[in-house]
């Protein structure tokens, strides 16, 4: 089978390039409007004018160069051979043209049911795909559960034990940033604490993601217990795209004693309170109490997510 990769070319390619399903389709207008994707950034597999694959790196609001390759998808209709050789080339063109230029390549992220390996054609294309990044020099990080409160699901009470202020200043929330990395079972806090220390690897998550919200800073809560002790904190927050559980966690001393749940209902109030009406959250796999406190607290998994990465 021939075809050629080509970049996107500007709204009229915009159907075509929607025309495989997934599940940030819905999001591509709007990232294009917003500078969240380019049209360099984007690439098309194209057979006799019908799109055959297609690879798409993003950026956070405005950024300068793309952190995540979170679309990459091939035709299932394809033999799984010829699936294979134009995600190759798809990928081929994207390194060679812009993540191999990167200081920091970007992150894969393939956002999946959560079901997904029950489905036969999802898993064969998923796998595929992995593959082909594995062959490029990509590894497999961590495979991540995302989980969705919705308007009208009850939230627990609050936690008599406990009282919520708000962080007293940066420092205060880059101590007790650094203090939950301890014991943390997310892999990429993980990976970034076998480079550095654990208050430059909070600076790095707070400068890198959590300060960029737009949302106020005051739904932060740091929860006290009644002898007066910090014992967790939680990040209520807006993305880009929805409300979200952006951190959350329990200090090590304090663990074991089922605070999480009082912080987590905390943060689905304040949101819940500030109108909206569904909330997004995500988790590692492997994190199992972390699953669990939001599986109690009214947050099912409804998709999974796989990353990968070049570093």
């Amino acid at each position: 089978m021939t075809f050629e990769i080509r970049h996107y070319r500007g709204a009229d390619d915009l159907g075509l390039f929607l025309s495989l399903p997934y599940v940030l389709n819905h999001e591509v207008a709007d990232d294009l409007e917003k500078g969240r994707r380019r049209e360099e950034w984007m690439w098309l597999a194209t057979r006799d004018e019908r799109l055959v694959g297609r690879l798409s790196l993003w950026s956070p609001p405005g950024g300068d160069t793309p952190t995540q390759l979170d679309i990459f998808d091939t035709d299932i209709t394809l033999s799984e051979d010829e699936q294979r050789r134009v995600a190759a080339a798809l990928l081929e063109a994207a390194r060679g043209e812009v993540i191999t230029t990167l200081n920091s390549p970007p992150e894969f992220a393939r956002y999946l049911s959560a079901d997904w390996r029950e489905h036969p054609d999802s898993r064969r294309e998923t796998e595929m795909l992995i593959e082909v990044m594995e062959a490029s020099g990509a590894r497999v990080v961590v495979e991540r559960l995302r989980m969705e409160w919705r308007a009208g699901t009850p939230i627990p009470p609050p936690d008599a034990r406990l009282s919520f202020r708000p962080f007293r200043s940066e420092d205060e929330l880059l101590d007790l940033t650094a203090l939950v990395l301890s014991g943390t079972l997310d892999a990429h806090s993980v990976e970034e604490l076998a480079g550095d220390d654990a208050r430059a690897v909070a600076r790095s998550q707070y400068e890198g993601e959590f300060q960029k919200y737009s949302s106020p800073r005051e739904w932060w809560r740091v929860a006290v217990n009644e002898d007066g002790d910090e014992v967790g904190f939680v990040f209520p927050a807006r993305n880009s795209y929805h409300p979200i559980i952006a951190y959350i966690g329990v200090l090590p001393d304090h663990r074991g004693r089922g605070y999480i749940h009082g912080i987590l209902s905390e943060g689905t109030r304040v949101l819940g309170g500030a109108g909206a009406d569904h909330i997004r959250a995500s988790t590692d796999v492997g994190n199992v109490p972390m699953a669990n406190a939001f599986a109690c607290g009214g947050y099912p998994t409804f998709e999974r997510l796989i990353n990968m990465s070049w570093n």
